[in-house]
Parts: C-alpha cells; structure tokens; sequence
C-alpha cells in the first residue's frame, strides 16, 4: 500500500536528523520487511520465514530490552526545530514511560551528508515511523544477550544489522553498530560479536575500520529444526577412519 512521500530531504547544507530507537510491536511489518530485504542481499531467502504474525508472537516483546532479543530501529527525517524536537521528546517520554527511558536513551544525531538524501524511492507505508511520521525506517539491528565462558561475563550477539540500499555510505551503519556497542558499555558487556558472509568483502572492510577483529579459525555451526529432533544417538558413523588414525584418542569427544 502506498502513501503520501515523507519529507526527509536534507537540508541545504546537507544536515538530516537520524533517530535511534527501541523497537516495538507496532514495528513488526518494517522488521518483517527489512529481514526479508536482507535475506535477498545475502542470497539467503530460501530460508527466510519471517511474518508479521511470526514476530509479534514471538520471544521479541516478551522480555524487557537487552534482556532477550531486542531490535533497535534506525530512522531518518528532515532537520527539525529545536521547538519540535523538544515537542517529539516529549510525546515519547510520555509514550514509552520511564522503564523505556532508563533502559535505553534514545540516539538522535545531525548528520551532516556528503550526499544529501532526496525523496525516499519506496513508500510503502511500513517504512513511515510509528514513533513519528515524519520519520522513515531505514533500517534495524536486531541482537541478544550471550555470555563468554573466557570472559566469565555477557555479551551481544548481532543476530541482524541492515540499511536499505537508498541510504547506503552515508554513515547510518556506522551510527547503529555504534549504538548497539554503546549499550554494550553501558550495560558491563565483555565484548560484541556477529557473523558476516565471506564474499560481503566490504562489510568485512567497514567492521575493520571500526575495530572489529575478523576470526577466519572460527566457523558457523548451526543445527536446524529438524536436525535437532533427528540427532542420531549414536555418531560414531560420522568419523572418518582417516581421521581417526590421525588422532585415535579424538573419538573421546563424541
């Protein structure tokens, strides 16, 4: 469904406000839709299921944030007044109430462009902010808790982090990653850690040149649904007798 275009060009000195904030039921159509964007980007939407109805039953707002799986919503707009940002602070003060504020400060930054943002290309009404319509979804970061058995101590683990194609190299990936590892701080995480595809070289690049160490030793091991009720009893089948001659005591482990 279409809708009337929000205004989020940037000023003429090439400023745009860019919004942070803590996502809630009412997002799920954006969510929804920006996951199912970034299954396609990573060539990966053969095994996307994500709904609408999915999100909003599932574990995401049934615990307080950064307790559980917590989605952090990334949103643009037209510079504002000081006079209407002091009025849309407090609508969400009045709106999310106390518990919201103290578990997270909502991020609003001016960003200065080098490409100034014009008309957004796709209106699809999910995009317009619940928060306030003069904002438009760019994008999200979903992420949970874990906890480091070295480091005795927890962490986040970025599940997703993603900015529509339109507003890509303006700087907002770096503002929502960096929000992400704020909180982290705040909160007495040992560090921060997601995956990324091999062949997603800049990516790779754009974690680098934050700080991020990439661990090529490591690999993603995963166990889908079915491959959990179906674990054989018995795994001795699985090793090789190659490799049980390079190491005959290594059987232990299984």
């Amino acid at each position: 469904m279409a809708t009337a275009a929000v205004d989020i060009s940037s000023s003429s000195d090439g400023k745009t406000t860019v919004t942070v904030r803590l996502a809630t039921g009412k997002d799920v159509s954006a969510i929804a839709v920006l996951a199912r964007e970034l299954a396609d980007f990573e060539k990966l939407a053969h095994i996307c299921e994500v709904t609408d109805a999915k999100l909003l039953e599932s574990s995401l707002w049934k615990q307080p944030a950064f307790q559980g799986p917590t989605v952090l919503m990334l949103e643009v707009a037209a510079p504002q007044s000081d006079d209407e940002e002091e009025e849309q602070q407090q609508q969400q003060r009045d709106q999310q109430g106390v518990v919201v504020q103290e578990a997270f400060e909502e991020v609003v930054r001016e960003l200065n462009l080098t490409r100034p943002l014009k008309e957004d290309p796709d209106t699809d009404s999910c995009f317009r902010s619940t928060a306030d319509e003069r904002r438009i979804v760019v994008g999200f970061a979903l992420f949970f808790p874990n906890y480091s058995s070295f480091l005795a101590t927890g962490g986040f683990w970025i599940d997703a982090l993603y900015v529509r194609e339109a507003y890509r190299g303006r700087g907002l990936g770096t503002i929502l990653l960096k929000t992400v590892a704020k909180q982290a701080v705040r909160l007495g995480a040992g560090r921060v850690e997601w995956c990324a595809l091999d062949w997603n070289v800049k990516a790779i690049k754009f974690y680098q040149a934050l700080g991020a160490a990439v661990l090529p030793e490591c690999r993603l091991c995963r166990l889908t649904v079915s491959n959990l009720l179906f674990i054989p009893s018995s795994t001795s089948h699985l090793i090789t007798n190659q490799f049980l001659q390079q190491d005959s005591s290594s059987s232990d482990m299984y």
